[in-house]
């Protein structure tokens, strides 16, 4: 199953890449009225502030970069961004949407098997843990610590658990699967890997690979952690 469903979640990104934004901009299916939306976006402001704290980087590493939501923020504190996506057609919109900046070093690759070259001042992935199975976890995270220099950042985001967060036509239920089924808008359904962790379950893992780590959470959507390798 681990197998299939990650390259399940593959073709899910791909196929939801045009549509992605959307989600994340509150638009369409995912539009939940003027005074949750703005809750949304107060939190995201929470985020991007804690990610701006951290001041200008040289090098940086965004794994599952997407779109470029996050990428477009990271150029404004780091000087050059190696992005990693298993997507083609996420790098392309990323590369569009960033203006094909010459600060950002696009790779096509499967994250699950890449392995890093270099040690980055900061490692970076939005919404991307919550769909690595348990079992390749810590195999995952080990792969990122080696990625991160001594003395390094570890920043990530991602996803708590709240209804109002994903499609107003899609209901999000407590049911201890970690397997859910997402719908595009013309329909087709994908099953993909989704964990919401809670803080001290996150800290406990980053621990283990040498990151001291702060979790937070936002009011009600974002779970984020700043860290840093000792």
């Amino acid at each position: 199953m681990p197998d299939q469903i990650i390259q399940n979640q593959i073709e899910y990104y791909r196929a939801r890449s045009q549509e992605y934004d959307e989600w994340f901009y509150r638009q369409g299916r995912f539009d939940r009225g003027l005074d949750l939306n703005q809750q949304w976006f107060d939190e995201v402001t929470r985020v991007k502030h804690a990610l701006h704290q951290l001041g200008s980087v040289d090098r940086i590493l965004e794994l599952a970069c997407g779109t470029g939501i996050w990428t477009q923020e990271l150029l404004t504190i780091g000087n050059q961004i190696t992005a990693i996506d298993a997507s083609r057609e996420m790098i392309e919109i990323n590369r569009h949407k960033l203006g094909n900046s010459p600060q950002v070093i696009y790779q096509q690759r499967d994250v699950f098997t890449w392995e890093p070259e270099q040690q980055y001042d900061l490692v970076f992935f939005s919404f991307w843990l919550s769909h690595v199975p348990p079992d390749r976890l810590s195999p995952f995270l080990q792969t990122v610590a080696q990625a991160i220099r001594s003395g390094g950042h570890l920043f990530m985001i991602d996803s708590r658990f709240e209804p109002t967060s994903t499609a107003k036509n899609h209901v999000l239920v407590d049911d201890g699967s970690i397997y859910k089924t997402r719908q595009l808008n013309d329909g087709r359904e994908f099953q993909i890997v989704k964990i919401f962790y809670q803080p001290d379950e996150l800290q406990q893992q980053l621990a283990a690979i040498g990151i001291d780590a702060e979790v937070r959470v936002t009011d009600h959507y974002f779970i984020y952690t700043l860290g840093t390798k000792v």
